[in-house]
């Protein structure tokens, strides 16, 4: 488990805040799980990941774990059938305009490393109960909190990674200003929302979101100068 993935425990644990339910979308590998404190803790957990290979990793690693509920199934805007495209870690709704794999490493989507899997809408999982909320789908992020009946102390969501934003975050922001959520901090790849009367945020965390965000825009620049770059060289290699 990296730093990033334990500062969301960390981070509320400083605060006082104790989840009494907390839920997951797009685990991946268990090790990697944002949520795996809580998991080791005990506390009740609900987990949301359609990869087949992914899906058996988490049941053989918290098979003694009965604390979890663990729903084998896309979460998206319609019940069906989705198609999702997997490139290195990352897993994602083929039919999206961008994504990590998409924007970052350029990816083009192939049929040999798609699959197909039965997609439900966050609606049919949530209970209305959950009060600590993490969500890493690869660009289908809206689609969970679109159809959510709970309204999460916490929710923290994929927003952004190098050069990707996500392709609804415009959305997103709207409905957190409308339910009354506010950023409370961002790492690399995710932005930590609140319900500001349930978890104070301090000066110390309004400068550290400061710093964060100036960090990320140099890193994008960055990041967008360097593809930009590469790309040209590609082209012109191709000319010769």
């Amino acid at each position: 488990m990296t730093s990033s993935e334990k500062q969301i425990f960390t981070n509320i644990k400083k605060k006082g805040f104790k989840a009494k339910h907390v839920a997951e979308v797009g685990v991946w590998h268990p090790e990697t799980s944002n949520i795996y404190d809580y998991i080791k803790m005990g506390v009740r957990c609900t987990l949301v990941e359609p990869d087949p290979k992914s899906i058996k990793l988490i049941r053989a690693h918290f098979s003694k774990q009965e604390n979890i509920t663990l729903h084998p199934v896309a979460v998206y805007d319609f019940n069906g059938k989705i198609e999702l495209s997997q490139r290195a870690a990352s897993t994602f709704v083929s039919a999206l305009a961008a994504s990590p794999a998409l924007v970052n490493d350029q990816y083009q989507v192939n049929p040999a490393d798609s699959f197909e899997v039965e997609a439900k809408t966050f609606d049919k999982i949530d209970e209305g109960d959950i009060d600590l909320l993490s969500v890493d789908i690869e660009g289908s992020e809206w689609f969970v909190i679109k159809h959510m009946r709970s309204r999460p102390t916490v929710i923290s969501i994929e927003t952004h990674g190098a050069i990707y934003l996500n392709p609804h975050l415009s959305e997103i922001l709207a409905w957190m200003k409308k339910n009354g959520y506010a950023v409370w901090y961002k790492d690399n790849s995710d932005t930590v929302f609140i319900k500001p009367e349930q978890i104070e945020i301090d000066w110390k965390d309004k400068i550290k979101l400061t710093v964060t965000e100036l960090h990320l825009s140099i890193r994008r620049t960055r990041k967008k100068l360097k593809q930009h770059l590469k790309n040209c060289c590609s082209k012109q290699l191709s000319k010769k």
